[in-house]
């Protein structure tokens, strides 16, 4: 089961590892030579010791000894010199993996349906493009250099061990073994545990998220213990899980450094009753007791590597989870369907529900036509932010057929669809940008008088001038803007792209009565000529609408203008009188 998912994530790794083989081989082969390198190192040592121990009988050759000690200071700074460049190239390489990857993360956002969003938190979402990708990063730069070297250091010292002396080699390779097999298995219990830290710590951001964007409200509730009190289970959990992964982790090393000791005492046992028997040299156990490190050291790196792989692999396995996740339908066949839009919208019995089991929309039917204001209005969860979702492709309908100009949406692309439409959202949203870049915002060819003339047609313009640098203002945390202030660069930002089609999503709802009437007159001018469609709670501001469409779970149960609804004195009427009653008293 393992080995599958492990396959099925290399697989999926494989696209964004395209033209790093080559690369990647070269480090390899450099971090090859390099261990080789250090395991000819005790086989010079060895040499050099020999030497001296029989100098010491008589007449030590300074020569030999200097020539052997040069060849190693040429091996160590050679083996320097390669391992550094292997470990530059797969840096960079993993550089590169992390920045394709999060490339991808953002390519993919754009192409996932809003249906995945509704379903996973902003933080969780967040949490796959910066702590996972980091964590992948960061895992794999610190272990796959160290365990290509790892493993050619363990194969090549054996190799040297077993030629240098039999006995030696069985005593060191069995003592470092049998910890190994007890810390393979400690290391295949933990890996779950990495898992649910990273769920874990996803969960955590996501809260974090949550709770920081509605702070205000938290506060007002006076639900700070509450949140506080989520936040410590959330952590405790995090807590839990980090403390025993890291627990894991953790023992590796001080157990690695345990079974390396007790190699070299069992190496300077074994070695001793040799060496007094004339066996071996004293060249031989100096060499062993470097072979021993040597050995030792590759075995712990292993280890260390194989728990920063697993780390990596959960963290993997969801980035890749989001990057598997069903995106919506391809586009790259449709061509452009219309080269002028006049503004007919027709809906044709439209049914959509957000879940397959639940319709919230039935057999929705109406027309629109150019030039129109076509009001839509209802009780909250009527339906109204929902046909206007669906006017835009931010979904995809389940039966009946929505068309502009005649052409079915769906036949356009969702970027020819969005061109048609400026849009204005109840909930505003500004960027860290100039006050100008920010009205402008994606459109090309507009000048600072258009700009201006947008802000004045919406009442904005006053205040912009009254910012430190007016147009060119930084929109930052030091900028504080009401919500009515904000609303109004939404609307001026709408103004400017000058589309044929228009949506107010309660583009009216944060500001107060007479500013309301300012914007009134200004959406009144902007709408003429242009096919509007305007959801609004506050019934007043759309009497003189072409067209009124009363909805109520899912469907429309009453349309006409104002004087026809409340000639005929139903819901549109009931709702009316009551929204006015309220006003006057």
């Amino acid at each position: 089961m393992k080995t599958k998912k492990t396959r099925s994530l290399l697989g999926q790794m494989a696209p964004y590892l395209k033209g790093y083989k080559a690369a990647f081989g070269l480090a390899l082969i450099f971090t090859a030579i390099s261990s080789v390198i250090t395991v000819l190192g005790p086989d010079r040592l060895k040499e050099m010791t020999d030497t001296i121990t029989k100098g010491l009988q008589g007449t030590i050759d300074l020569d030999k000894i200097a020539s052997i000690a040069l060849t190693l200071a040429m091996l160590y700074i050679g083996g320097a010199l390669v391992s550094y460049i292997a470990s530059f190239i797969v840096s960079t390489l993993i550089q590169q993996f992390s920045q394709r990857l999060r490339n991808a993360i953002a390519d993919k956002i754009n192409r996932v349906p809003l249906r995945y969003f509704d379903s996973h938190s902003q933080g969780d979402t967040l949490s796959r493009v910066t702590n996972d990708v980091d964590l992948m990063t960061q895992s794999f730069n610190q272990s796959l250099v160290t365990m290509t070297s790892s493993i050619v250091l363990l194969i090549g010292s054996v190799f040297m061990m077993i030629k240098t002396n039999g006995s030696l080699a069985a005593t060191a390779i069995i003592s470092v073994f049998a910890g190994f097999a007890l810390s393979s298995i400690i290391m295949v219990r933990s890996q779950p545990l990495f898992k649910r830290q990273q769920a874990n710590l996803a969960e955590i951001s996501g809260f974090v998220e949550e709770i920081y964007s509605g702070h205000n409200v938290v506060s007002s509730y006076n639900a700070r213990q509450q949140s506080k009190d989520t936040f410590e289970s959330l952590n405790q959990k995090l807590y839990a899980s980090m403390w025993k992964s890291q627990f894991f982790s953790g023992i590796m090393m001080p157990m690695m450094q345990f079974i390396g000791n007790f190699g070299y005492v069992m190496v300077c046992i074994v070695g001793a009753s040799l060496a007094i028997e004339g066996d071996i040299t004293i060249g031989t156990i100096v060499a062993f007791m470097t072979y021993v490190r040597i050995f030792t050291q590759p075995i712990s790196q292993i280890a260390q590597g194989i728990t920063q792989l697993q780390s990596a692999n959960a963290a993997m396995g969801r980035v890749f989870e989001f990057l598997g996740e069903e995106e919506m339908e391809a586009e790259d066949q449709k061509s452009q369907q219309l080269d002028k839009v006049e503004g007919l919208v027709d809906f044709e019995n439209v049914s959509f529900g957000y879940d397959p089991n639940k319709t919230i929309i039935h057999d929705f039917t109406a027309q629109a036509k150019p030039g129109q204001k076509v009001a839509i209005v209802g009780p909250t969860g009527a339906g109204k932010t929902t046909i206007v979702n669906l006017l835009m492709r931010f979904y995809e309908i389940d039966t009946g057929k929505i068309a502009i100009d005649g052409v079915n949406i769906h036949d356009m692309k969702r970027e020819e669809v969005h061109d048609a439409f400026s849009m204005v959202l109840q909930d505003t949203w500004l960027f860290e940008g100039t006050v100008k870049e920010n009205l402008i915002f994606n459109q090309e060819g507009i000048s600072d008088d258009q700009v201006e003339r947008a802000a004045k047609a919406v009442g904005v313009h006053h205040f912009i001038k009254t910012l430190p640098q007016g147009y060119d203002t930084v929109l930052d945390d030091s900028v504080s803007l009401s919500v009515g202030q904000k609303q109004l660069m939404t609307i001026a930002r709408a103004l400017l792209k000058n589309a044929p089609l228009l949506i107010l999503d309660e583009a009216t709802s944060s500001v107060d009565t007479r500013t309301e009437e300012l914007i009134q007159k200004a959406m009144d001018k902007l709408m003429e000529g242009r096919t509007s469609f305007v959801i609004a709670h506050r019934l007043s501001t759309i009497r003189n609408a072409d067209l009124i469409l009363v909805m109520k779970d899912g469907n429309i149960i009453e349309q006409g203008n104002h004087e026809e609804l409340m000639a005929q004195n139903g819901f549109y009427a009931d709702l009316y009188n009551s929204q006015f009653t309220e006003e006057a008293a």
